[in-house]
């Protein structure tokens, strides 16, 4: 998901630098018909964001209806911690919140002057959460988004980008300061594995941590391109990224390439019953379960960027909007 909205995200017409202060969506009968690029399931509702700030919802997967969002930057990525609280990330540096169950939104952080989007967003409860995005950009609410504190990690820089902001921070604090926005690479994807978090971004990144991602360790690279998905079937972890990447490991130390027979860049991981499915540009969805992949294509060959289960099947935002498809 996250190539694919960089790549869009020079065209649209709400971009940080044209857009000073936070605008309404428009109304618009086709909303689920537009690009959505993340999608969760609550105990009650389908949720999807997307283009022009445009938050859906759906009581049955079918037939649905436009929320109020206060925005018209390109939303993200979607959370929810239970049936009515939940937060959504874009661009901008957005944060938006619900208490409804996801029918009404409001701004917790708004920054078009950084001109950076958020990529993701986990909360541990309602009051604890975690927002990532590009250039490493983090920022952290211990009070439910009342108010986002930024961070930096230093753990996951290169050693000589280490000591090359070690060096400026002391001779010039300043130039430290604007080092920091752009050193770190992009954070795509953040995924919860029992006590451990993984995070997984650009130029390889693959990192862990024990304590909420207060610290991370980064983990050994098995791959120089971007990663954007992370998930676990069973016993076994997943990543994937650009050009139809994908790993495979029963321990989370040692990686084997699966042969995805796509350069379609896979933009998510979902798990259907004993399956994982994997959604990716250009309509491709690969199924994986028992060391075999089996790869389909839709018939529009519209990108995939994210899916929620639902029984067999997945329930897909799209780059047309809301899209089945049936695991078998």
């Amino acid at each position: 998901m996250k190539n694919y909205l960089f790549l869009i995200g020079s065209l649209l017409a709400t971009s940080a630098i044209a857009q000073v202060l936070p605008q309404p969506a428009i109304p618009a009968q086709l909303a689920a018909q537009n690009l959505l690029t993340d999608i969760t399931r609550t105990s009650e509702t389908a949720l999807a964001v997307g283009k022009w700030g445009n938050i859906v919802f759906s009581n049955d997967s079918n037939t649905w209806q436009q929320a109020n969002s206060p925005v018209q930057s390109l939303l993200t990525a979607v959370h929810f911690v239970d049936a009515q609280n939940g937060w959504a990330v874009g661009h901008d540096a957005t944060i938006l919140y619900t208490q409804d169950g996801g029918q009404n939104w409001q701004i917790q952080q708004y920054l078009p002057e950084l001109d950076k989007p958020l990529l993701d967003i986990i909360f541990f409860d309602k009051n604890h959460g975690l927002a990532i995005g590009a250039y490493g950009l983090s920022y952290r609410t211990l009070d439910g988004g009342k108010s986002w504190t930024r961070e930096f990690y230093d753990s996951l820089l290169f050693e000589d980008d280490r000591n090359y902001l070690n060096e400026l921070k002391e001779s010039d604090p300043e130039s430290y300061q604007i080092e920091t926005q752009s050193i770190l690479p992009h954070f795509n994807s953040i995924f919860v594995d029992g006590d451990t978090l993984w995070l997984v971004g650009e130029l390889g990144l693959m990192a862990t941590s024990t304590d909420l991602g207060k610290t991370w360790e980064r983990r050994d690279e098995i791959y120089a391109g971007s990663f954007f998905a992370f998930n676990k079937l069973n016993n076994q972890y997943l990543v994937a990224g650009l050009r139809g990447t994908a790993f495979v490991s029963d321990d989370g130390e040692q990686w084997t390439q699966l042969d995805t027979d796509t350069t379609a860049s896979i933009n998510d991981i979902e798990i259907v019953g004993n399956k994982a499915v994997l959604l990716a540009n250009g309509g491709v969805w690969l199924t994986y379960s028992n060391n075999q992949i089996k790869k389909s294509v839709t018939k529009d060959g519209k990108s995939l960027l994210a899916g929620a289960s639902e029984q067999n099947e997945l329930i897909i935002a799209s780059e047309a909007g809301i899209h089945k498809i049936s695991v078998q």
